[in-house]
């Protein structure tokens, strides 16, 4: 569906109008009765994500950072600062 508005009443109703477009009117704006412009409501892209996108933004890890065992004094602290063995 679709309306014609002539510049002058276009201009005086815009935000109408856009409120129009934006509910999925289709607004067609003439001068002297010839169509010249169309207000139609904008497409939303949705970007997926691009993978690979922070690559080199971050340094890179060592495998060692992952892998290795936690030095003893961050193992205590993860498992209650005691020495005791939390399972026994």
């Amino acid at each position: 569906m679709s309306a014609i508005f002539k510049i002058h009443e276009a201009k005086t109703q815009l935000s109408r109008l856009i409120a129009r477009a934006e509910a999925g009117e289709e607004i067609i704006i003439a001068r002297d009765d010839k169509p010249v412009a169309k207000l139609v409501p904008m497409e939303t892209v949705k970007r997926r994500p691009k993978f690979g996108a922070m690559k080199g933004v971050w340094p890179a890890l060592p495998d060692s950072f992952f892998f290795d065992p936690l030095p003893e004094d961050e193992l205590k602290a993860w498992e209650g600062g005691e020495d005791e063995d939390p399972l026994r």
